[in-house]
């Protein structure tokens, strides 16, 4: 079965105007079910923002090796909205760490800011969990202008921090240069989670006026 933009565009469309993302993700569970071929959805995924998770999911759940599922991504980085790319995250959880840190080492040099931001959130999930990671995952973190790249790196220190609080409450104290516009991000995100105690989250709130005049110096 070959899936083409009419054919899609019909299906979605029958699921009705009140459709929510499990009814989609139903209709990408039949079609991967029918082993359908979504690459002539490809050239058609920016300009019909309905067909990219299609695109994406029908496609990677028809993979099953991590490395050929990272191959992919990285020879379809299309992605111009936050959600395009976090939609995807799941997909290189279980991609070894080496080779998902070397890709995401790339992107984070990108030109464009959703594959910037990509290379901050496919670190999330798996990746950031664990302790040998957390000097280079550091290490990638820049300074970037663009609002939804600090997002995701804001998001990326707070789950950092859930598992390894004492590790980036000293990196925060003494190896951190990024600009105040991403630590307050950050530093906000550990704060609303549930998943960080509240002793510790007086911890890094204590650290602000710190982070502040550091970067008036």
């Amino acid at each position: 079965m070959k899936l083409t933009k009419d054919i899609v565009l019909s299906d979605i469309l029958s699921l009705g105007k009140n459709r929510k993302t499990a009814d989609v993700d139903r209709l990408i569970r039949k079609y991967v079910k029918a082993r359908a071929d979504a690459s002539g959805l490809r050239e058609h995924i920016l300009a019909e923002q309905k067909l990219h998770r299609v695109y994406y999911f029908v496609s990677l759940m028809q993979i099953n090796d991590p490395l050929t599922r990272i191959e992919f991504i990285d020879q379809n980085l299309l992605f111009a909205d936050w959600w395009h790319t976090d939609q995807i995250i799941k997909f290189v959880c279980d991609v070894e760490s080496d080779v998902a840190l070397s890709y995401a080492e790339k992107y984070v040099k990108n030109d464009d800011p959703f594959i910037r931001r990509w290379g901050y959130v496919m670190m999330i999930f798996s990746h950031c969990r664990k302790g040998e990671n957390l000097k280079r995952i550091l290490a990638m973190l820049k300074n970037d202008e663009h609002y939804t790249v600090q997002m995701a790196e804001a998001w990326l220190i707070c789950e950092m921090a859930i598992y390894f609080p004492d590790e980036i409450l000293a990196w925060f104290k003494n190896e951190n240069n990024l600009h105040y516009s991403i630590n307050s991000k950050a530093i906000q995100k550990i704060c609303d989670s549930f998943r960080v105690t509240a002793e510790f989250k007086e911890r890094f709130k204590a650290l602000r006026p710190m982070l502040k005049n550091r970067e008036k110096v």
